[in-house]
């Protein structure tokens, strides 16, 4: 299925474009070899290969056009599961059951085809007034659809209790509900459906109507410590035909909740009823949303922004982010998930060598990985060289690590420790490499390495001839000191004397 401009452009459109090419290319030089097109022998006439490649070109990319903007319509229908709660005895939840759904987005006028493996009552065509369904899933990958039965009813928190004054909800919102909720990649959505109430029994298809849409394109947010978050939320809202009341009187009040669930806690960070007079409620962490609708003016469908901005974000502020937007009877909610990654910094001590005699260990080897974010997804291993170029495998020796080090910005450091094996001469020129995955580096990860130098095995390098002048140099100064000493010390008390005067 074309489901995107990068699927539609970079993937089978080549294959097919090239198809296309052949076609019109042969079918150009076929007219060009003087047969009629269509009875009609001069129609070709006066034509060349130099005029008959802009005609074909130009066909090709008129159908790639129709192609790309057919796949920037999004999807044209859903499959989905409609998933409901079986209740036993004595308010215990017996079991879940799943049946097909067919959410049907952009149909004709006319009677959809038929499908007579769903009940009537999910395979549905929506309507969706505000387009919000649609929009969101231009140039996205086929999301996971589920379905749920819905009841509207007043909101729970008791700082919402001013969306609803009266306790019972108007008629306008009677009939059956369903809750779709879609994710992918690049979108989550949840969306609350009105099904019709007035049509034909014997249909095969049920009518549904999109009332309050709540999504965001930024579904998964990674961000490192002390960068500003922004977690990207939008609504919109179609009154029910029902209501009967004017769309002209403005958009309904409405309540913006964030929440963050992460480890099994939860926390409130902001809870908002804008144009009515409630005092928001939040943490100290500062965030900011923007909670407003687009246009108040203009008549429905209407559409909001209840954007969050987290400023200045630590590692604990990571986990999963419930947005909540409450109307009158109707509550929408979708989930974001706010990761923090950072990545490591190795380290590898000594260095940039080590020394040993055949058939001793080496030293000690340390791995630092410091100020990294998780620790849960951080993976140490050690490896060995043969030689400059040689083949590569698992060191051997004693490994562990040392319990994780919390810094004050929430990052972590863990020391990664090897006591190698006695080495032997072939291994003189070897490496052993400390190599770290984290989720925050790419697939090859990070690594430091240091060189074994077995000793007796080459001559002496440069440092080495370094540190013989250096010693060559102290012992001759140390000798003609010594010298000195002894020659004054060997001075008789007359010399002394005469050279006191």
């Amino acid at each position: 299925m074309e489901t995107g401009r990068l699927t539609v452009l970079k993937g089978k459109t080549p294959s097919r474009l090239k198809q296309h090419m052949n076609i019109l290319r042969n079918w150009g030089k076929v007219k060009l070899k003087g047969e009629p097109l269509n009875g009609c022998s001069s129609c070709w006439r006066g034509l060349g290969r130099g005029a008959m490649k802009p005609l074909y070109l130009l066909l090709t990319l008129g159908i790639l056009a129709v192609r790309w903007c057919a796949a920037r319509l999004g999807p044209s229908e859903l499959e989905c599961w409609f998933v409901e709660e079986q209740g036993g005895g004595r308010g215990m939840l017996q079991g879940v059951t799943k049946r097909p759904a067919v959410l049907l987005l952009r149909q004709g006028t006319g009677e959809p085809p038929p499908r007579p493996d769903l009940d009537s009552s999910l395979y549905l065509k929506v309507h969706d007034p505000a387009g919000s369904l649609g929009d969101s899933l231009k140039g996205s990958v086929a999301p996971s659809c589920e379905l749920n039965r819905y009841v509207p009813s007043p909101a729970a928190s008791d700082w919402a209790a001013v969306l609803t004054p009266e306790p019972y909800s108007p008629r306008s919102l009677d009939g059956t509900w369903l809750v779709v909720s879609l994710s992918s990649p690049h979108v989550c959505l949840s969306s609350l459906l009105q099904l019709s109430q007035s049509q034909s029994v014997t249909s095969s298809v049920s009518i549904a109507t999109a009332v309050l849409t709540v999504f965001s394109h930024s579904p998964v947010a990674l961000m490192r410590p002390g960068e500003n978050a922004t977690l990207d939320l939008s609504f919109t809202y179609a009154p029910p035909y029902s209501s009967g009341a004017s769309s002209s009187l403005g958009p309904p009040p409405f309540g913006l909740e964030w929440r963050r669930q992460h480890r099994g806690t939860g926390q409130l960070l902001l809870a908002v009823t804008p144009g009515l007079g409630g005092q928001a409620l939040g943490s100290p962490e500062g965030a900011v949303a923007f909670a407003s609708w687009d246009e108040e003016g203009v008549e429905s469908p209407w559409s909001g922004n209840g954007t969050l901005l987290l400023p200045d974000v630590k590692p604990h502020q990571e986990g999963t982010h419930l947005a909540t937007v409450y109307l009158p009877h109707l509550q929408a909610q979708v989930a974001l998930k706010l990761k923090i990654q950072k990545p490591p910094k190795v380290t590898l001590t000594p260095s940039p060598m080590v020394w040993a005699y055949p058939g001793q260990a080496p030293p000690e080897l340390l791995c630092l990985i410091s100020h990294f974010y998780p620790p849960e997804e951080l993976q140490v291993s050690w490896e060995f060289q043969n030689g400059i170029g040689g083949g590569i495998r698992e060191a051997g020796g004693q490994a562990w690590r040392s319990s994780y080090r919390y810094h004050p910005d929430g990052t972590v450091s863990v020391s990664a420790y090897l006591r190698p094996s006695p080495v032997t001469v072939e291994q003189h020129g070897s490496r052993y490499i400390c190599v770290v995955h984290h989720s925050s580096l790419q697939a090859k990860g990070l690594s430091a390495q240091v060189s074994l130098e077995v000793a007796g095995v080459s001559g002496p390098s440069l440092e080495d001839g370094v540190g013989l002048f250096l010693s060559a140099f102290l012992l001759l100064g140390l000798l003609k000191g010594m010298e000195w000493i002894k020659s004054f010390l060997s001075l008789s008390p007359d010399t002394k004397e005469k050279k006191s005067y």
